[in-house]
C-alpha cells in the first residue's frame, strides 16, 4: 500500500477530514501552482523573488564570507526560479558547492535537470526526490560539507502553527553546528490582502485544491466526484491563519480501494493551510530550536521575510 494511499484513507477517516496538502503536487498540480504564483492576486512568489533578485549579492556574501566550500540543500525546491539567482551569483563568483535540490514530485526534479545545466554548465547539481529529512540525509551521505538549507515561500506556513517549532527542532537534529538555514517566512498583513491570493479570481487557487481529488481518482482509484465540491478559503487575522477547505455541496458516498466514505451536504475536507508570522514570532523559533537569527532580508513591502539562521 503506497503511503500517499495510506495517509489519503486516514485523512478521510478522521473526525473531521483532511487531505494532505503535500500530495497537491502531480504535474497537473504543478502546472496549476505555477499559474497561481504568476496571477495578480499571489503575493508570497513576487515579495520574494524581489528579495532574491534584487538582494543577491548580499544573500550570496552571506554564505561566500563565511565559507569556502559548502552544499545547498533545497527543501522543496519546485522550479528554483527565486534560488537560480543565488545559484547564479554563486557560480559566477566561481564558489565551490554543490546544489541539492529536494522535491517530493519526480516531475519537479526532473524538470529541474534539464532546466539548469543549460543555464548554469558549471552548477553541480544532484537532484533528490523524496521527502525532506529523509533527502537531507542522502544529501550528508554523499557529502560532508557544510550545508545551507533553502526552506523558501513560506512552506513552513504549511505546516500548523502548533507545531512550527517541532518541524525546527527537527531540521536542527538532522544539521551540524555552523550549518546555516534560510527560511522563508510570509509575514502578517492586511488580511484582505492576504484572503485575496487564496481565493484568486482566475480560480486558480480552486483549481489547485480540486486537482487533488482528481489526482486521488487517477492514481488511487478514487471516485470523487470533483463538480459536487466548493473551495472555501478563510483566514484568522489575530492567529495568522490561512486555511482552504473543499465543501461537499451534496449528500455523497465517495469509493477508494476497499473503503467508502459518506459526506453530509456542508461538511468540509480541509486541505491547507498557509500561517502567516510576526517578525517576532520567527526569531523565537530559532532561539528556541537550536539555531541563533544572523540576517533577515525583507522586500520593499515588509510583507515577506527570508531569514538566516545558524546551527549552535
Amino acid at each position: 500500500m503506497s503511503q500517499f494511499l495510506v495517509d489519503v484513507l486516514k485523512g478521510l477517516s478522521a473526525p473531521e477530514k483532511y487531505l494532505e496538502s503535500k500530495y497537491f503536487y502531480d504535474a497537473a498540480g504543478d502546472a496549476i501552482f505555477q499559474q497561481i504564483m504568476d496571477c495578480p492576486e499571489y503575493y508570497p512568489t513576487k515579495c520574494e523573488l524581489e528579495i532574491f533578485s534584487n538582494q543577491t549579492q548580499e544573500l550570496a556574501s552571506v554564505f561566500t564570507n563565511r565559507f569556502q566550500s559548502f552544499d545547498i540543500v533545497e527543501l522543496g525546491a519546485g522550479d528554483a526560479t527565486k534560488s537560480i539567482y543565488l545559484l547564479k551569483e554563486l557560480v559566477d563568483r566561481e564558489t565551490n558547492f554543490t546544489y541539492y535540490p529536494v522535491d517530493i514530485s519526480t516531475n519537479v526534479i526532473d524538470q529541474l535537470h534539464k532546466k539548469l545545466p543549460p543555464q548554469l554548465p558549471a552548477l553541480k547539481l544532484k537532484g533528490l526526490n523524496g521527502e525532506y529529512f529523509e533527502m537531507l540525509e542522502e544529501a550528508k551521505q554523499q557529502s560532508n560539507n557544510i550545508k545551507v538549507v533553502l526552506f523558501l515561500g513560506s512552506n513552513i506556513g504549511n505546516i500548523p502553527l502548533n507545531k512550527a517549532e517541532d518541524f525546527f527542532r527537527q531540521l536542527r537534529s538532522h544539521l551540524q553546528p555552523g550549518d546555516l538555514v534560510l527560511i522563508g517566512f510570509d509575514l502578517k498583513k492586511n488580511p484582505l490582502v492576504i484572503l485575496a491570493a487564496y481565493n484568486d479570481k482566475a480560480g486558480y487557487t480552486r483549481d489547485f485544491n480540486l486537482n487533488l481529488l482528481k489526482r486521488i481518482n487517477k492514481d488511487l482509484g478514487g471516485d470523487f466526484a470533483v463538480e459536487n465540491f466548493k473551495h472555501y478559503p478563510t483566514y484568522d487575522p489575530h492567529t495568522g491563519t490561512c486555511k482552504s477547505y473543499l465543501v461537499s455541496t451534496t449528500k455523497q458516498q465517495v469509493h477508494i480501494e476497499q473503503s467508502t466514505f459518506y459526506l453530509e451536504e456542508g461538511e468540509t475536507i480541509h486541505t491547507e493551510i498557509s500561517q502567516k508570522f510576526s517578525v517576532e514570532q520567527t526569531n523565537t523559533f530559532a532561539l528556541n530550536s537550536g539555531f541563533e537569527p544572523l540576517h533577515h532580508f525583507f522586500d520593499s513591502k515588509k510583507w515577506f521575510l527570508d531569514a538566516i539562521w545558524r546551527c549552535v
